[in-house]
């Protein structure tokens, strides 16, 4: 192979379940990401250290999760996986690839100043997609949709490859990728418990008993129980954070206070909507975070709350 680097995107927040199997530097995570390389290219390479990684911090915009990008045979692939839809992958990725592109450059001693053209990786952007959308395999994000007016020229374009990997979709992809295979069943042996009514910490152990009985990911379960816990934790507190904000028209628009929260009866709308979400067990970290007001405010309305419910 030529050309062979890879490039591993790390949030500010703990990482994803994703990444922790497919991003880390240990042979196995090796074997497993080149393994999901040759599924979606339809290739055959075989030296997993080919693939190399390394580590982009404090890139605005972000939060809650993790992206591999690889470049191999003159091609740069960024991998991102996302649990709810998210119309502005295409923007992210223009950002991602610019300071890929960048880092590029630099390493190969290249001048953009040059009168002679420089060569430059093809960029790919998957977002491997596991949210509750279940009805298509694939579908395309374009940059130009969100120009403020419309241009259908093509002159510059941005696009984001969506993938869905919940069950029953892309069945070809699974079966050229185990780990890919075990991670969704995984994931959506969580959804199902959720779905029949266990609270999240239930539904994660026991859909982490489940993978270490089928043997998912050769003991990788039974290896990082507690690191997985933890971060699927994270995760389905983050999800059920989204869930009940939107039923309850705190986000996506149905709520111009919480949307918006600048002046003194936005926030009185922020501190409704941080009530209604420690009614439904979210931890007080993450709702500060969520409806920007701080900890102290959360953990009073807390307090507050347990004194009259005693009463």
């Amino acid at each position: 192979m030529k050309n062979e680097l890879s490039i591993f995107y790390q949030r500010e927040y703990k990482d994803r379940l994703f990444k922790f199997i497919f991003g880390r530097e240990s042979d196995e995570s090796k074997r497993w990401r080149l393994q999901l390389y040759n599924a979606l290219n339809g290739t055959h390479y075989d030296d997993p250290d080919a693939l190399k990684i390394n580590t982009i911090e404090n890139v605005i915009y972000i939060s809650m999760h993790n992206d591999i990008s690889f470049l191999i045979d003159s091609e740069m692939d960024l991998y991102e996986q996302q649990s709810s839809q998210n119309p502005n992958m295409p923007l992210r990725g223009l950002f991602y690839f610019s300071l890929l592109y960048q880092g590029y450059i630099n390493e190969n001693k290249m001048n953009i100043l040059s009168n002679h053209l420089i060569q430059i990786p093809t960029p790919r952007f998957i977002v491997f997609y596991n949210g509750p959308d279940k009805k298509r395999d694939s579908w395309k994000l374009k940059l130009s949709d969100a120009f403020i007016h419309n241009d259908d020229s093509g002159d510059f374009e941005w696009t984001a490859t969506v993938l869905n990997i919940n069950d029953k979709h892309n069945q070809t992809l699974y079966d050229n990728c185990n780990p890919l295979y075990d991670y969704v069943k995984y994931v959506g042996r969580i959804k199902a418990n959720l779905k029949s009514g266990m609270q999240n910490e239930k539904a994660i152990d026991e859909a982490i008993n489940f993978a270490v009985e089928q043997n998912f990911l050769q003991g990788f379960f039974e290896k990082h129980r507690a690191r997985i816990r933890s971060m699927c934790l994270t995760e389905f507190d983050e999800e059920e954070f989204k869930r009940v904000c939107r039923n309850d028209g705190y986000i996506d628009g149905k709520s111009e206070g919480l949307a918006q929260g600048r002046d003194e009866g936005k926030k009185e709308k922020a501190e409704e909507a941080a009530i209604a979400l420690l009614n439904e067990n979210i931890p007080p970290e993450t709702i500060a975070k969520c409806v920007k007001i701080p900890i102290e405010r959360v953990l009073e309305l807390q307090a507050t709350m347990a004194i009259t419910s005693s009463c």
